[in-house]
């Protein structure tokens, strides 16, 4: 198992386009072999005293914090997706980006632990 992970704020007001944009990736990545993916708009995100999510993205008053994840079945099929997925047309279906990707943090992690209630 490989996972993706991304943390980004988005204007509240592109809720809906995010959302839009989101169903589109998970179309794409699904026909790219994506296990499960996670899209998550913030509900509670308290300030903390040191960092927070909201000091990690540089959140902008009005924008709420998406914390999102993307599992595959392993490193090399993450890798192949995404490439191809960069150059599948219905990407550009997208359009402009309703959030500011210089500000979104992403990174990709092996699981160490994972827990799921039958």
């Amino acid at each position: 198992m490989y996972v993706n992970g991304y943390i980004l704020s988005v204007p509240e007001q592109n809720k809906d386009a995010y959302i839009a944009m989101a169903k589109i990736f998970a179309e794409v990545a699904k026909e790219f072999g994506v296990v499960e993916i996670f899209e998550n708009w913030e509900l509670e995100v308290p300030d903390g005293e040191h960092t927070d999510y909201r000091r990690a993205v540089k959140a902008l008053p009005g924008e709420k914090i998406v914390f999102s994840w993307a599992v595959w079945p392993d490193r090399k099929t993450c890798a192949v997706a995404h490439k191809g997925m960069m150059t599948d047309p219905r990407m550009k279906d997208v359009g402009e980006m309703p959030f500011d990707g210089k500000r979104m943090i992403m990174g990709d992690f092996e699981p160490i632990l994972a827990f799921h209630k039958s």
